[in-house]
C-alpha cells in the first residue's frame, strides 16, 4: 500500500474519495475508517479536512477484503492473508476459481430444488443423487478447522450423525423458530438489549450449545459466529426467509449478550 500524504494534490494521487468508495462497495464510511485505523486498508492520501482518498491499488485491496469476508474470515485473518501475498493478480485469480466453483455449486442446488418441485407435482419418486446434488456440507470443514481447531469439525460431524431423524428435524425446526423470533424482533423495533433481544440471544446460545461444548462456546466465539451470519451469504437463506432484518437483529442481540458476558 502507498504511504498516505497530506499534500494539496491528494485528489490527483488518490482520485477515489471515501464516500464514493463506500457507496460503490456497499460498506459504510465508518467501516472504511475502521479498516484504516487497524491497518487493514490504509487510506492512500488524506486531503483537506481529513478526507480520506484511495488509489486504484487500494480499491483492489478492498475488493480482496470483501471477497475474503465472503469466505467467512475475520479481519485479523484477512490482514494476515493479504500481508502475506504480494501478487494481486495471482490472488484474484484464485478468488475467481473459488467463485466459479460456488457458482457451479449453487447452479446444481437450484437444479436439484427445481427437480424436487417437479417430482412432487408429478408424484414421481425421488432419487438421492438428484435431490442432494450441490449440497455437500463438507465445504465448511476447512474454515471451521482454521477457526476453532482441527477436531472442531469432526466433533460437530459426529454429533450430527449421532442424532436420529427426529432429532435432526427438531434441531432444524428450532433454527427456523429462532429465525422467526429474529424477524419479529427486527419488525418490532426493540433493541438488542430488550427482553425480547436477550431472550433471542439466549435461545440461539442454547441452540448452538447442543453441538458445541459449553466451555468452548465463549463470548468471543459467540460474537464471531454472530458476525459470520451477516457477512456470509450462505447463512442468508437460513434466517432472512422469516423476514427482512432477521439476521442483523440476531447478530446485534448476540453481540449484546456476548458483551454482557453471556
Amino acid at each position: 500500500m502507498s504511504n498516505r500524504t497530506d499534500t494539496g494534490d491528494a485528489a490527483a494521487k488518490a482520485p477515489h474519495a471515501i464516500t464514493d468508495v463506500a457507496r460503490s462497495a456497499g460498506v459504510s464510511s465508518r467501516t472504511l475508517r475502521h479498516y484504516d485505523a487497524i491497518g487493514l486498508l490504509p487510506a492512500t492520501a488524506v486531503g483537506d479536512g481529513g478526507l480520506r482518498r484511495y488509489d486504484d491499488r487500494a480499491l483492489v485491496r478492498l475488493q480482496r477484503i470483501l471477497l475474503l469476508r465472503g469466505l467467512g474470515l475475520g479481519l485479523p485473518e484477512i490482514r494476515r492473508v493479504l500481508d502475506g501475498e504480494q501478487d494481486d493478480v495471482a490472488a484474484l485469480t484464485a478468488h475467481v476459481a473459488w467463485l466459479e466453483r460456488e457458482r457451479d455449486r449453487l447452479a446444481r442446488q437450484l437444479a436439484a430444488v427445481r427437480t424436487t418441485i417437479t417430482r412432487i407435482e408429478e408424484g414421481t419418486d425421488m432419487t438421492t443423487t438428484d435431490t442432494f446434488d450441490g449440497f455437500d456440507q463438507t465445504r465448511f470443514k476447512q474454515e471451521v478447522s482454521e477457526r476453532w481447531g482441527a477436531d472442531a469439525w469432526e466433533r460437530g460431524a459426529r454429533w450430527w450423525e449421532s442424532k436420529d431423524a427426529d432429532g435432526k428435524q427438531a434441531f432444524q425446526a428450532e433454527q427456523r423458530a429462532i429465525a422467526e423470533d429474529a424477524a419479529a424482533l427486527a419488525a418490532s423495533g426493540e433493541g438488542p438489549t430488550s427482553a425480547a433481544g436477550v431472550a433471542l440471544a439466549r435461545r440461539q446460545f442454547a441452540w448452538l450449545a447442543q453441538a458445541t461444548p459449553p466451555a468452548e462456546l465463549t463470548a468471543d466465539r459467540f460474537r464471531t459466529l454472530a458476525d459470520m451470519y451477516v457477512q456470509d451469504e450462505r447463512f442468508t437463506h437460513a434466517f432472512e426467509w422469516a423476514g427482512a432484518g432477521a439476521l442483523r437483529a440476531l447478530r446485534d442481540a448476540m453481540h449484546a449478550l456476548a458483551d454482557a458476558g453471556l
